[in-house]
């Protein structure tokens, strides 16, 4: 078991006050949008391995102890599953401000586009740059605090009835069209003219809604808050095509391939596949690909489906998820209870949100984590919470 060292990312968006506030240290004024814990390429975690001889070995990235020998740190059956390469990232995410609205490709899709932009010899870091890599993105993420966010498409005829109250003249044909039948039809004309519209008339239809939602408030004021933020966007309008969501404490979203999604507020723990693959639909100025993203994206209403967690005797809550490359639970540890073996033939990684635990012999606050090999006896015990990301393998 090893204490991992995360790196911090500063994205725009990031809370200002919310990590440093959950790790114990003054905040630096500057955004700190994601702590990163695993072993993505672009950030990797970090360790210090105690050598044979008993002494503190080089700190290392987690992702050359992984390469060094994939079997055992990930055990055999995820390294042959998955590959040499943890295939989940765990990070803490502090929105202070909306996330791009966006949604991720499935499995073939992502193999698809990545071998064609590669065969177009698209540079992997162009801006235009579509996939980065060949993986999905499925993600989950679970409120630490109340949590603000937009998932999936909602009925027609409530994006209809949000957008008609403003009485704004522009808002009208999309009005009309949300009308029509069959829905997913609905969706994908109106999401395909709010992208295709001129510029500037959309950036004046956006304005007059901000300054309605404004005036309305209720359940209009997630609107002129993300038009606040992001004044004349075409996403502001997108938005309301979707669900609003409001996650207290302990509850999670799954988000699946192919579902338009935007983060807006709040601190949470998320989990992912281990991918960069994003398509952005709006509330951004990178690069939006129309004609791809209304191939990806699945243009049918559904409910947000809040996950809640799954209790089990041994006191773990687990978050079910159909997919295999993670796996995320808690554990809300009491003072005098026994501890509890976490011991399994899978990757670990565990995060302390809460109180004093123990992870064997080390003591973890708020914020800190560790990397747990396959297969490496594991008892956690003491008081406080502690999540827990592995695979299904």
């Amino acid at each position: 078991m090893d204490r991992l060292s995360n790196t911090v990312r500063p994205y725009a968006w990031g809370s200002t006050t919310a990590i440093p506030e959950l790790l114990g240290i003054a905040p630096t004024g500057e955004p700190q949008a994601e702590m990163w814990m695993g072993a993505h390429p672009g950030a990797p975690s970090r360790l210090t391995r105690t050598t044979a001889a008993g002494e503190a070995g080089p700190e290392q990235p987690l992702t050359e102890v992984i390469a060094a020998d994939p079997e055992r740190e990930l055990g055999r059956a995820t390294a042959e599953k998955f590959g040499p390469r943890l295939p989940f990232l765990l990070k803490l995410l502090a929105a202070g401000a909306p996330l791009s609205l966006q949604v991720h490709p499935d499995l073939a899709q992502a193999k698809q586009g990545y071998e064609d932009e590669e065969r177009r010899s698209v540079p992997i870091d162009a801006p235009h740059r579509t996939y980065k890599d060949a993986n999905h993105k499925p993600e989950l993420i679970c409120a630490l605090t109340p949590f603000a966010g937009l998932c999936g498409f909602r009925r027609p005829t409530e994006a209809a009835e949000t957008m008609a109250a403003l009485g704004v003249d522009s808002l009208k044909p999309y009005v009309d069209l949300l009308g029509a039948h069959p829905e997913e039809a609905a969706l994908r004309e109106v999401l395909t003219a709010i992208l295709g519209a001129d510029p500037a008339e959309m950036a004046e239809t956006v304005n007059q809604a901000a300054v309605a939602a404004e005036r309305l408030g209720g359940a209009h004021a997630p609107y002129a808050r993300i038009a606040h933020h992001f004044p004349g966007d075409p996403g502001v309008i997108a938005a309301m095509l979707l669900n609003y969501v409001e996650l207290q404490p302990g509850e999670a979203l799954f988000l699946g391939a192919g579902v338009p999604h935007a983060y807006l507020d709040g601190l949470g723990v998320e989990i992912m596949a281990n991918s960069d693959n994003v398509l952005r639909c709006g509330l951004t100025p990178k690069h939006i690909d129309v004609p791809e993203l209304l191939r990806i994206v699945r243009f049918e209403a559904t409910d947000p489906g809040v996950l809640r967690p799954e209790a089990s005797p041994s006191g773990e809550e687990l978050y079910e998820t159909p997919v295999d490359e993670f796996r995320l639970s808690r554990f809300d540890l009491s003072p005098g209870a026994d501890p509890v073996d976490l011991t399994r033939d899978t990757p670990q990684i565990l995060l302390c949100t809460a109180g004093a635990p123990k992870a064997g012999t080390l003591g973890l606050t708020p914020g800190a984590s560790v990397f747990v090999p396959s297969g490496e006896r594991i008892e956690v015990s003491g008081t406080g919470t502690l999540f827990r990301a592995t695979v299904v393998a």
